[in-house]
This record gives C-alpha cells, structure tokens and sequence, in this order.
C-alpha cells in the first residue's frame, strides 16, 4: 500500500480521511498546527484499531512553513490538503491570516509536492468561490464576485493550481465543498457550522440563532461524501490532463435554514425528550450568501462521484447516535 500525506489532519474532515485511509491499509503522514484542529480526533481514530498507531506519523507543523511541509512530504505519493482557516466571518476579522494560511500555505504544498515527486495532490476549496453568482444549481464556470477574504484565497488556490499543472506537470484536483456535517465537528466557538452549533443549543434546549431571515439556503453534505470525493480524486484516471478544476462537492439538494431547522428539532426532541424552541433571529452576516447548491453533474463525469448519504440520513445518524 502507499503513503499519503492529509493536512490538517487533527481537523473535522481531516480525520476522516485519516481513518478512511488507515483503513484501507495505507501509510498516514499527518500535519497539522492545531490552531482548530484536536488531539482527541487524532485519538478517536486510533482508537479504532491497534494497527493504525504502527502506520501514523505526525508532524505538529504550521502549513505556512515550507521546510517543514517539504520535509513531511518526503516519500509521500499522494497529498490530501485540508489545513485551512476556514471560516468567512473569521477571515472578514482577519484577513492576514485567512491569507497566509490558505493561499501561502497552499503554494508551500503545491511547491513541495513539486520537489518531491508527488504523483497527486487534491485539496480542499469551497462553494464560497461562487460568491453572487445568481445561478441556482451552481455550475463550475458560472462564478460570481467573491465576497470575503475566505472566498478570495479559495478562488485563489484554484488559479494558482492551474499554473502548476500547466508550468510543472503536477497533478492536481480541487474540490469545492458545499456545507459538510458530521462527526467531530466542533460546535463551540464563534466560528462553528451552523449543525453542530444548533445540535449543541438543541440538546441544552436552548434557542437556536438564524442569521438573517431564515430562508438562506445551502447544501448539507455529510462528510462521508466527502471523505469518498477524496479518495475517487487520488486515483481517478485524469485523461492526461494535469489539473482538473475544482468540482462541486455535494449532495445536489437546497435547504433552507428553516427546513434545516425543523428536521434537526424532531430528531432532537425525539432522541433526548427535550423542548426546542423557536429560534432567534439575528441580521444577515457579512459575506453570507443568500442561496447555495451544488450542481455536481462535473464531479460525476470527471470522478464518479455521486454522495450515498442524503441530508435526512446523515442527520439521523449525527443526531440520533449522538452526533
């Protein structure tokens, strides 16, 4: 079996790719500088079995330092790129950071992978890059203005793929999630997703906050999804083309903050018997964008990628057995 190397490996998707790959028998190389990222995900994966510890290396290292990421690399066949400050509102704070992590950091991965004969890189982009795009699907190509730094460093990342594909020959697929949920997401801090966040509120019986007027939609995908996106993407045949574009991730299916809302609150009061009320409503964000979903015919044709989790069963499977 291989070795890959998954950055930012301590986070939410990050650890899944882990397990996934240790799984599957592969070598794992982790990084991460656990600004968001958690040791207890790095435990709850070796947990799972007493051989993954033997196949698991970890470096505690910053994406922004190249040595360091160069020096991880080394013998790596294929790269999952995860490390990122993830978070709109976060970047609007502090646009230096969303920088220097996620475009910096990148073209240090790109770079590396370059000079150490990496046969593949697929890394991480975002729904955000759609910005005002009116289109409803969004379709690759029919992007809008970005509307955060967030979303810039992601279009970013996509252009300065393309470069290194063309200049250099390195294989390279993005994938633009949609709004991914699951298991070891966070749900505290001021930058949390908006499921784990309700979920935790819900279980206090507590009211939820609705940023805007609860008719903002997205597109949930559950991170199984995603976790079988990555790995279609490490082994897809390219067709002798380098780079593909970032494709859309996710599970083709607009909700609403309301409906969202709705389904979490009955699987919660049925599970734990409590009372959830209303939500409160709070004024639009900055940089929110009002309708979000995914055409994923792209990621279909290019890496077979269709999601095998919907939003009602991975909500059921988050809420019910508990989270």
């Amino acid at each position: 079996m291989g070795k890959v190397l998954i950055t930012g490996v301590a986070g939410f998707i990050g650890s899944h790719l882990m397990s996934h790959f240790l799984g599957l028998g592969e070598s794992v190389v982790g990084l991460d500088n656990f600004l968001t990222g958690k040791e207890e995900n790095l435990a709850a994966v070796l947990s799972e079995d007493a051989g993954y510890a033997g196949r698991f290396e970890m470096w505690r290292e910053d994406v922004r330092d190249y040595g360091a990421v160069e020096r991880a690399m080394r013998g790596v066949d294929c790269v999952y790129h995860e490390a990122a400050l993830g978070s709109v509102p976060w970047s609007i704070e502090d646009p230096g950071l969303a920088h220097g992590t996620n475009l910096t950091g990148f073209v240090n991965i790109l770079e590396a992978a370059r000079s150490c004969g990496v046969r593949r890189v697929v890394y991480a982009s975002s729904s955000a890059v759609f910005g005002d795009a009116r289109g409803i699907p969004a379709r690759e190509g029919e992007e809008g203005h970005v509307l955060s730094p967030y979303a810039a460093s992601k279009r970013a990342q996509e252009v300065y793929a393309e470069a290194w594909a063309r200049c250099y020959g390195l294989e390279i697929v993005g994938l633009r999630y949609f709004n991914v949920f699951g298991a070891r997401q966070d749900p505290n801090g001021a930058y949390a997703a908006v499921i784990p966040r309700w979920l935790a509120a819900m279980r206090r019986g507590e009211a939820c906050v609705v940023y805007g007027d609860g008719q903002a939609t997205r597109d949930y995908c559950h991170v199984s999804n995603v976790v079988r996106a990555n790995d279609l993407s490490g082994h897809v045949d390219l067709g002798g083309h380098g780079c593909v574009l970032a494709l859309n991730i996710g599970c083709g299916a607009e909700t609403s903050l309301l409906e969202l809302h709705e389904l979490m609150r009955k699987h919660v009061e049925s599970k734990y018997g409590v009372r959830v009320p209303s939500p409160n409503f709070m004024p639009a964000r900055l940089g929110d964008i009002a309708r979000s979903v995914a055409d994923i015919s792209g990621a279909r044709e290019a890496i077979g990628y269709a999601p095998q989790v919907s939003l009602a069963e991975g909500l059921s499977q988050y809420v019910c057995e508990g989270a």
